[in-house]
């Protein structure tokens, strides 16, 4: 049976009519221009550090202009003038995701991407742009740090700093569902195993006994104390401990590897990426595979850090081989899931009774 044009322009007159949800993806961001480093850093210093470091707030313009030095130099002169791939990666994201979507919900779903510390996607910009769209139901979706609770919780913190700003009467946002964290999805967590164990088959497997291969599972380094926010340590910890398991039967050496911030006065989760390296080369493995679970998109952490990583390894340890393998990033199965994770929190949108909100009655709430 094949739809008629009369057919088809009548179904999108019906679903322009229906209820529609903007799904909001959220990352970091990373610059593209060596110019913008300052303003990027002074607004990473802003939202995660000052949440974990005793620095005060009238040396964050000088500090991220002197760290803006630092990442020209590693950006520029010793990785050739490199550019993260982060954004463009991200973008493919966005409209993977947005495709799986649309194929079950059709246009009354729509993914948009915001950037932690990028415009002009900040998501104050973004929810402009999405507001003018006439949507009014939000998806809050963040995707780069799979631990969310603190890392990508900031995303939560710029969303309400942006809907704060409208004080006209009736809010315009009716509906709201937040997606935390996909560190115990068992999709996800089958995705990493197999992807490790598909690399190994490929490329090492002819080479190395399973006991001599090594494999360092890369988590998003988090602080152990953090102004009593909770850091996201638990929620790593869980992925790392449910990927492993998958793996150690076969594999026997593994490691978590925290890939932390060399930031002075902070006590950070251990082993870093490298020392877990280090143990495993002790323990007998003769390759080390640095596979990041903790992270969605490939970002300047999981290329040049770990680049730098394994060329000091090598300086102290050049009979060993390594294998850096990459983020997730657009993997058609990991796109698929994804969309997956957001289906149900769509449907109750769809369906949910909008609920009318006036911040203009909302007054101080004292206990007796």
């Amino acid at each position: 049976m094949v739809a008629t044009p009369e057919k088809l322009d009548h179904t999108h007159e019906h679903l322009s009519g229906q209820e529609r949800v903007a799904v909001l993806l959220m990352g970091y961001g990373e610059v593209e221009s060596y110019e913008d480093f300052a303003n990027y850093n002074e607004q990473a210093l802003n939202l995660l550090t000052a949440k974990f470091a005793p620095v005060p707030t009238w040396i964050y313009p000088p500090l991220a202009r002197l760290l803006a030095l630092f990442d020209r130099h590693e950006w520029g002169h010793t990785h050739h003038d490199f550019i993260s791939p982060h954004n463009a990666i991200f973008e493919k994201q966005r409209a993977g995701i947005e495709k799986n979507l649309q194929e079950k919900w059709g246009d009354r779903v729509q993914v948009f991407k915001a950037f932690n510390f990028c415009a002009p996607f900040l998501p104050d910009q973004v929810l402009t742009e999405i507001r003018g769209a006439g949507f009014d139901k939000l998806l809050i979706y963040p995707l780069l740090v799979v631990d969310s609770i603190f890392t990508s919780g900031i995303a939560i913190e710029q969303v309400n700093n942006a809907l704060s700003q409208t004080n006209d009467g009736e809010h315009w946002v009716k509906a709201q569902r937040y997606i935390p964290s996909f560190y115990n999805e068992p999709a996800y967590i089958h995705l990493m195993a197999h992807l490790v164990e598909e690399k190994i088959s490929a490329d090492l497997a002819n080479a190395y006994l399973p006991s001599q291969i090594g494999i360092v599972l890369m988590n998003h380094g988090c602080p152990h104390k953090a102004k009593g926010f909770t850091s996201g340590i638990t929620e790593s910890q869980i992925l790392y401990d449910l990927v492993r398991d998958r793996l150690i039967n076969r594999y026997p050496l593994i490691s978590v590897g925290w890939l932390n911030h060399d930031t002075p006065l902070i006590d950070w989760t251990q082993p870093n990426a490298e020392q877990a390296a280090k143990n495993l080369i002790q323990l007998g493995a003769k390759v080390i595979v640095f596979m990041p679970i903790g992270f969605a998109t490939e970002n300047h952490e999981t290329l040049l850090d770990v680049h730098h990583i394994i060329h000091d390894l090598e300086k102290k340890h050049s009979d060993v081989g390594y294998v850096q393998m990459a983020c997730v990033n657009d993997d058609p199965q990991f796109l698929a899931v994804a969309a997956q994770w957001a289906n149900s929190h769509i449907a109750e949108l769809l369906s949910e009774n909008v609920t009318a909100v006036n911040p203009q009655l909302a007054g101080h709430h004292h206990h007796h």
